[in-house]
């Protein structure tokens, strides 16, 4: 005897799991033990360099490193890129950022005229013909607003961790921006994805609303997506390059 499937059965998607904000699984003493090594890191940065800079993106790393800045109180400027295609979300959270930690964040935006002859070569959303072009947006609204923000800086910061690529898996704490010519330090390169979000929600620190929405990397609105929840990490940058190096060019080095 046959089974006869209905028409609903027949044309119903299966369920899509995206990606979802990991539960604390870090042992207090652990995660204490991490928080107490990252506050060193930072003062110790700060101790050896004139002008420390960092440029947040308010997604998790950089909310760990924004909170510990803070309660620390480490005498590093914290700014963000204002590239013109945030989602809105991010700039709520600029705004969340502003209110808990009573501070105001420096805006760098990209320079009008490299963005009009951006457009005017490639159109509005140029970036999604190849990865040439993916960099030359990223360029104009990521790489030269960052430029103009470590002027006067002998040293920045980043979020970077070894876990989130294959192209980081030798990250180390410190290095040299060679390109820039200033010290470089990755103050969570050796931190778990489970350490951050155990930090993050362990210390009550804010948290990008898209997080909750299945975006585990965020970066400009059209160029970010959620993703499922077997996928890589950062699957959801540029997903449409077919490419292992989900990289815009803020961490390139010189030849």
């Amino acid at each position: 005897m046959s089974t006869s499937v209905t028409n609903s059965e027949s044309t119903n998607p299966p369920e899509v799991h995206l990606w979802k904000i990991p539960p604390i699984t870090v042992a207090e003493p652990l995660l204490a033990a991490r928080r107490i090594e990252l506050y060193e890191r930072l003062k110790k940065i700060a101790d050896v360099h004139r002008a420390v800079q960092f440029a947040t993106s308010l997604a998790a790393e950089d909310m760990v490193l924004t909170h510990a800045i803070f309660e620390c109180a480490a005498p590093i400027t914290i700014f963000t890129l204002d590239t013109g295609r945030l989602p809105a979300d991010t700039l709520t959270m600029i705004a969340t950022v502003e209110k808990k930690y009573h501070t105001t964040l420096k805006r760098f935006l990209p320079q009008p005229t490299g963005v009009e002859t951006f457009i005017a070569e490639y159109g509005l959303n140029g970036f999604f013909e190849s990865e040439e072009v993916k960099k030359a947006c990223c360029g104009v609204r990521k790489v030269e607003p960052l430029n103009r923000a470590l002027q006067g800086a002998d040293a920045w910061l980043t979020g970077q961790r070894r876990q989130q690529a294959a192209t980081r898996s030798a990250l180390l704490l410190n290095e040299q921006d060679e390109v820039r010519g200033i010290a470089k330090y990755n103050p969570l390169f050796d931190w778990t994805e489970a350490e951050v979000w155990s930090f993050l929600q362990f210390y009550d620190v804010p948290i990008h609303p898209l997080h909750a929405r299945g975006y585990p990397s965020i970066g400009c609105e059209p160029c970010t997506r959620a993703i499922r929840s077997h996928e890589d990490v950062r699957a959801g940058r540029w997903w449409w390059l077919q490419s292992d190096s989900k990289e815009c060019g803020l961490h390139v080095k010189a030849l």
